[in-house]
């Protein structure tokens, strides 16, 4: 019995193709992300955020001590279930979201640097934004 081995000559298009990595890209999900009810828009530090029960964020540092309650009168819109929602003009009236207050941070560093030319003048300096992080617990509006 004899064995003929055959050689098989790749390609150098077939080559790249068995080096590179096959990944799937990921799939985008046809389903919307569903809504968590209540919800509602807040205003601190300049910014608005989107808060829901539970939901944890960081946001402009707050004069409050770790630990505490601290309530947002400065509520904007809420959502307490499918098509029942408040709209302020600006605020919404009577409305109030109550957070827990877990820590005070600082943001990464942010590097700033001068320099004058010709002159050989540099300089450079850093930046930590303090923030707070706070905890979502009872939304009522």
């Amino acid at each position: 019995m004899s064995t003929a081995t055959e050689k098989t000559t790749d390609t150098p298009a077939k080559k790249a193709a068995s080096k590179t990595k096959k990944t799937s890209a990921p799939k985008a999900s046809s389903a919307k992300k569903s809504l968590q009810f209540p919800y509602a828009v807040i205003r601190t530090g300049g910014k608005q955020y989107r808060v829901a029960e539970g939901d944890m964020l960081l946001v402009e540092k707050l004069e409050v001590e770790p630990g505490t309650t601290w309530t947002a009168e400065d509520v904007l819109f809420v959502a307490s279930g499918p098509g029942s929602i408040k709209i302020g003009q600006p605020k919404v009236a009577g409305a109030k979201v109550t957070f827990e207050v877990l820590q005070q941070t600082l943001d990464k560093k942010i590097l700033i640097r001068h320099s004058r030319r010709r002159q050989n003048s540099r300089k450079s300096m850093g930046h930590r934004q303090p923030l707070t992080r706070i905890l979502v617990k009872s939304i009522v509006g």
